[in-house]
């Protein structure tokens, strides 16, 4: 790790030596386009926010199929994959995925749980993404709730260069070493067909289908027929079909669009415990409990842009959106193969009528811009709980919230422009709330810029933490009707500087430190003992703390065919986690995070190599014991990812070999202190499923 810091320190300094050395050279306007949190699509340079992109190159290079094969290069963000459910969520600054946002063109995307939050990533599938763009921090004027930790919006293709494009995709991929054309591996397959039909009229459809055939590892796979733990897959098999349907419609200001999407997820899980029968039939036999998770989503985004007569800016989304979950019991005979007592029951949804719109260029100068706006969300979610005497009893309820917002984007002189945004959000459920924020930016000479932003934020309650009941043998968890919104309040200041030397090298460093502050956080504590049971009863509740300091360094150097980029982070987490028994120590716990990426291009051979490595620091948390909160740390780790692109064809072929996972990483040692003050022996936690290999074949067919 020292060998790590080292490198980085040094390769910051010489960046920024090289950038002051030539810093009279005139500068070169970057030509990134961004529209999260802004007025208006401007360039990144010209955003009062630091916002992170991840291009479509960079998809390509990764060859990603879905948000978790990108993110898991992202610095300060972790993927937390689940092998029992199949899911992987986002964590940011250490706060789990309901207090980061993920919008698709701005809008929301729904879960079975909630709206932008508790997104399973790895159904967010990525064909027709243009970009991905990234803004940490609070973001609730401009988001709304549980914008905490920062919002990341998927941008999807609108339009087409030619008037008929066909891109049809091949990927076989290895699961760490397993692989087989049909039952073992990853198998992609994918097809998108746009048309433009005239010079105001554009179409697309687009289909994928994602084949993951689980992980074994130690594991012996669905037939196996002894009953000692072996049966069954270290990672769930699943089958994803993802659909997707656009139409836009562009004539001088006006601009509309309206994007369908279908998602339908099957996730099989076989149980390791081997039960025993008997019967005249089949005489002795051998079956499991198994189930399937059946996931379903449907999304509709209509958008619409333009100006108004008095030349006002409008720009306004309807969206409705749907995601069930149900679960399918049967039991499965070994020795014949087939399934008997099939029942599938609802399990999780969430339906969505969401709109937001807003108004802009109030006033015809370039000195200050105001925008008005909206946002509507009415939430209708469903979960099966578990009673007392596992009873399971069905919960329905609606959740809506009517939100109104300001944001002014005032330039008072050619150096420095400041940003001031209110919001007031009139809940249903819950006390109405607030957002406000204030982001500042000055130019300096030589391409120095520096931004400033604070920002006070909220997150309400999960349907889970309101209406969840677990109540079986003794255990007695509940939610909490009652509950109130988190709040925070976050600061964040950011030097950045950027210089184009007369070779035509483009470099720039970016320098961020930023502080969150989480009040009444939500978590499980006891709240009573049952006196006719003797059972403790627990039961959601605010009662917790969360505080993050973050600094952290960007270095991008391009120059002809070559790009690098290099990110470090330090990150200080202090959580005081109350049970109402004992309360942790809220000292501050530090990991240090690391990437970097490098690509080349070879134009004479139309060839692309690219290389992505990331370093996990290692992470500190306290865990309950029996008596007191003690210490777990998580080991650290590295990532590494390598793609060779290479197109055939004047560009009709594009094929890309590469390796995901070089370094054959798949658990991590989590150690946790005994109350005593020595360590446990240490646990395995699942990271990934190790080195895989994989072959992507493009056929793009332009007319």
């Amino acid at each position: 790790m020292k060998l790590t810091i080292f490198l980085f320190i040094t390769t910051t300094f010489f960046l920024n030596g090289l950038a002051q050395a030539t810093a009279d050279k005139k500068l070169t306007e970057l030509a990134e386009v961004v529209v999260t949190g802004q007025l208006e699509p401007q360039s990144i340079s010209k955003s009062v926010f630091n916002v992170r992109l991840i291009t479509s190159s960079d998809i390509q290079n990764l060859a990603a199929n879905n948000l978790a094969d990108v993110l898991n290069q992202y610095l300060n963000i972790s993927v937390r994959p689940s092998g029992n459910d199949g899911r992987s969520t986002v964590s940011l600054f250490g706060l789990d995925a309901q207090y980061f946002k993920i919008l698709v063109d701005n809008v929301p995307l729904v879960s079975e749980t909630g709206l932008g939050n508790n997104t399973d990533l790895s159904q967010i599938n990525l064909d027709d993404v243009a970009q991905i763009e990234i803004i940490e921090g609070s973001m609730g004027v401009t988001h709304g709730a549980n914008a905490v930790s920062g919002v990341l919006n998927i941008i999807t293709k609108k339009s087409s260069k030619t008037k008929w494009s066909i891109v049809s995709t091949i990927q076989e991929e290895s699961v760490g070493s397993e692989f087989a054309l049909f039952d073992k591996g990853r198998h992609i397959q994918s097809l998108r067909v746009s048309h433009s039909i005239d010079k105001n009229w554009f179409v697309s459809l687009g289909a994928n289908r994602n084949d993951f055939q689980g992980y074994l590892d130690l594991r012996k796979g669905k037939n196996y027929a002894e009953n000692d733990s072996f049966r069954g897959y270290q990672w769930l098999p699943k089958v994803q079909l993802n659909t997707t349907a656009l139409v836009s419609f562009h004539k001088n200001d006006f601009r509309m669009f309206y994007k369908f999407e279908f998602l339908d997820e099957n996730v099989d899980f076989y149980n390791s415990t081997i039960q025993s029968g008997y019967n005249s039939i089949l005489g002795s036999y051998r079956y499991a409990l198994d189930k399937r998770y059946l996931t379903n989503r449907y999304f509709h985004n209509l958008n619409v842009t333009g100006k108004i007569a008095s030349g006002l800016n409008y720009n306004v989304s309807i969206s409705h959106q749907k995601q069930q979950r149900n679960i399918e019991d049967f039991r499965y005979y070994l020795a014949t193969q087939n399934e008997t007592n099939n029942a599938i029951e609802k399990d999780q949804a969430m339906e969505v009528l969401y709109s937001t719109g807003t108004i802009s260029n109030f006033f015809p100068n370039s000195i200050a811009n105001l925008q008005l706006g909206y946002e509507f969300s009415n939430n209708l979610g469903f979960s099966l709980v578990q009673e007392e005497n596992n009873i399971e009893v069905p919960i329905s309820k609606r959740l809506k919230n009517y939100d109104a917002f300001a944001v002014s984007e005032i330039k008072a002189t050619e150096r420095f422009s400041f940003r001031p945004g209110f919001r007031y959000s009139m809940q249903s459920q819950f006390d109405n709330q607030y957002a406000t924020s204030l982001g500042l930016r000055y130019l300096f000479d030589r391409g120095i810029e520096v931004r400033g932003s604070v920002g006070n934020s909220f997150r309400t309650p999960a349907f889970e933490e309101l209406y969840s009941k677990q109540i079986f043998d003794g255990h007695h968890f509940t939610g909490n009707e009652n509950l109130i919104p988190e709040t925070s309040s976050s600061y964040e200041m950011s030097f950045k500087k950027t210089t184009v030397t007369p070779s035509g090298s483009e470099i720039s460093t970016t320098v961020t430190t930023s502080f969150l502050d989480v009040k009444d956080r939500i978590d499980m504590a006891l709240v009573r003992f049952n006196l006719e049971t003797g059972n403790p009863e627990y039961e959601y509740i605010n009662i917790n703390k969360y505080q993050m300091w973050n600094i952290s360094s960007m270095n991008q150097f391009r120059k002809e065919n070559w790009a690098f980029n290099m990110g470090a982070s330090l990150i200080g987490v202090s959580q005081q986690i109350d049970n109402q028994v004992f309360v942790s120590d809220d000292s501050f716990l530090y990991s240090f995070n690391l990437n970097a990426n490098i690509s080349y291009g070879i134009p004479k051979w139309k060839t692309f190599l690219a290389a992505y490595y990331k370093y996990n620091g290692r992470t500190q948390r306290f865990v309950a014991g029996s008596s007191q909160y003690v210490l777990s740390e998580l080991d650290a780790s590295n990532w590494l990812d390598a793609t060779i692109r290479k197109e055939f064809f004047v560009s009709k072929i594009n094929a890309t070999i590469g390796v995901r996972n070089l370094f054959d990483i798949t658990n991590s040692n989590q150690t946790t202190a005994n109350e005593s003050g020595g360590h446990a022996s240490p646990t395995q936690i699942m990271l990934a499923y190790g080195r895989s290999y994989f072959v992507k074949l493009t056929y793009n067919l332009n007319f």
